[in-house]
């Protein structure tokens, strides 16, 4: 294997004239490329005073409909910001068919602008356990418009998840607190014309009185349920509102001119070591 330093010495004008032409070619690039800004949204997810079933309701509903407020909840978040239809609804509602100059008597206008959207766009958590929405633009301000409205389309698509989720477990804790009603109405019509002291009227009592135990924890579900499903509680806290960069955040000069320089150096000895090789070989 040749010296370093001979290899140097021999090949430094290639070595150097190759570093150069990258840097040029970089600069070309970088300065010449438009500038993107980055708009960003910051969310947590919502309290669990607002949702935590274990304790507002008890625990045999914990088992049936877990509370969020943990950061783990926001990779259902996550996995939302995946589908087309949240960027679909923020193009329509931000008008980005015109943004974007898409025809819109073009078939699937709508859904194109979304994919752009979409592709501009990253959704993640942070090592803080805070979901984050970022997208680039030409535009700072568009920019940080669209991450809002991205953090907002996730907000509510949860919340209505999760409204809808009370609304039907009230439904269903009203047909059972109607069923130990008509139960309950039975056992005391039995209780009227059984004998005082028969058997039969003492486990009808016991009966009755599990019943009434019953429906009060039903009524109190129902009280509950019908405060949650009224108040819509939130499934995300949006904590800061993204705000139009000062700087463009793409491209990044002096770190990409930097990152080429070392890569080019790199490739060069690379490559002086290959020929050099080979030229040792021939002879």
């Amino acid at each position: 294997m040749p010296d370093l330093f001979d290899l140097v010495s021999k090949w430094w004008k290639q070595i150097l004239a190759l570093v150069i032409l990258t840097l040029i070619t970089t600069a070309v690039v970088v300065y010449t490329a438009p500038k993107k800004y980055l708009g960003v949204a910051t969310a947590l997810p919502a309290p669990t005073f607002a949702t935590d079933k274990r304790g507002v309701f008890g625990e045999n509903v914990e088992t049936l409909y877990p509370g969020l407020g943990t950061s783990d909840d926001l990779d259902f978040v996550l996995g939302t910001s995946k589908l087309d239809t949240v960027y679909n609804a923020v193009a329509e509602q931000l008008g980005l068919t015109d943004y974007y100059a898409i025809d819109k008597s073009e078939k699937n206008a709508v859904r194109k602008a979304g994919s752009i959207l979409k592709g501009r766009t990253r959704v993640i958590k942070s090592d803080y356990g805070e979901l984050k929405v970022k997208v680039w633009d030409a535009s700072a301000e568009k920019a940080a418009d669209m991450a809002n409205a991205v953090m907002e389309k996730l907000q509510q698509i949860h919340q209505d998840v999760q409204t809808v989720n009370n609304d039907i477990m009230l439904q269903n804790i009203k047909k059972q607190y109607e069923t130990s009603q008509a139960e309950y109405q039975r056992l005391h019509d039995s209780l009227l014309s059984a004998p005082a002291s028969s058997a039969d009227r003492n486990i009808l009592e016991a009966k009755e009185k599990s019943l009434i135990d019953q429906v009060q924890e039903y009524e109190k579900l129902l009280s509950q349920y019908n405060l949650m499903v009224t108040a819509k509680p939130q499934a995300l806290i949006i904590t800061e509102r993204a705000s139009p960069a000062l700087w463009p955040d793409k491209p990044k000069p002096k770190q990409t001119l930097l990152a080429a320089a070392v890569l080019s150096i790199f490739f060069g000895f690379l490559l002086a070591l290959i020929f050099e090789r080979r030229r040792m070989v021939k002879q």
